[in-house]
């Protein structure tokens, strides 16, 4: 892991030399705020409660994060600085952790930032703030595996529009796994062992577990091992693209 906490503090620091990192900022926050209290109907429930909240990350996630990611790698091969970053004394696995690290970082400043609807319910009610936590980290776990998933599909090709697009696109199926109108293209043919194996890559059953401050390893383990076998797939397609 050569390199890594260069790389992060370098690409962390190009995200706040652009626009870039302000726009996203400012989108994220007033996406999740027309969310909550407009269409989730915050107030209107008369509940401390911030499930209306966290209900409408994954969809967020969905467009915001490839939008994060599609440049983590398809940029650097488009510009040709690809091979001059593999040139410098770092290893491929510092490159691409490095690269991850300080996308998910910044993932996880805009995130923090919506810390006033949580002391709102505060000051409205009791709310359960264990709940609330649990929520906050599964949530932030879900985004660094769509993250990891644009980081792979922007390893793969030089265009940042094509790198939004697939990963959104396969972000979208993760999201979906567990439900019928999906399942049901493998009900006809597939035994009962593959469904469950399809429905378990659900991010959304799997959230909304954690949002509920239902915490358990295994969803835990899902995501990590999901961001940690897209990282190694990335490192592998770099390798590749050097050779």
């Amino acid at each position: 892991m050569k390199g890594t906490l260069a790389v992060l503090k370098r690409e962390l620091a190009g995200y706040f030399a652009t626009p870039l990192a302000y726009v996203f900022i400012v989108i994220f926050l007033v996406l999740a705020g027309a969310f909550t209290f407009q269409i989730g109907q915050l107030f209107a429930t008369g509940q401390a409660s911030l499930s209306p909240f966290f209900s409408f990350h994954p969809w967020l996630y969905l467009f915001l994060i490839p939008a994060l990611s599609m440049r983590l790698w398809a940029e650097e091969r488009k510009s040709g600085t690809l091979e001059l970053l593999m040139t410098l004394p770092i290893t491929t696995a510092g490159a691409v952790a490095g690269k991850f690290l300080a996308a998910w970082l910044f993932a996880g400043i805009a995130l923090g930032l919506t810390f006033p609807a949580w002391v709102t319910v505060n000051y409205l009610g009791n709310p359960d703030n264990g709940a609330i936590v649990a929520a906050y980290a599964g949530s932030f776990l879900m985004a660094g595996s769509f993250l990891a998933i644009g980081s792979l599909v922007s390893s793969l090709t030089r265009s940042q529009v094509i790198a939004f697009v697939v990963s959104a696109v396969v972000g979208f199926g993760f999201l979906l796994a567990g439900f019928d109108p999906v399942l049901d293209v493998f009900r006809a043919w597939a035994p009962r062992t593959i469904l469950e194996s399809v429905a378990s890559f659900s991010f959304l059953t799997r959230f909304e577990s954690i949002s509920r401050g239902v915490v358990e390893l295994r969803d835990v383990l899902f995501f990590v091992s999901l961001i940690a076998a897209c990282l190694v797939a990335t490192g592998i397609a770099i390798d590749t693209r050097r050779a």
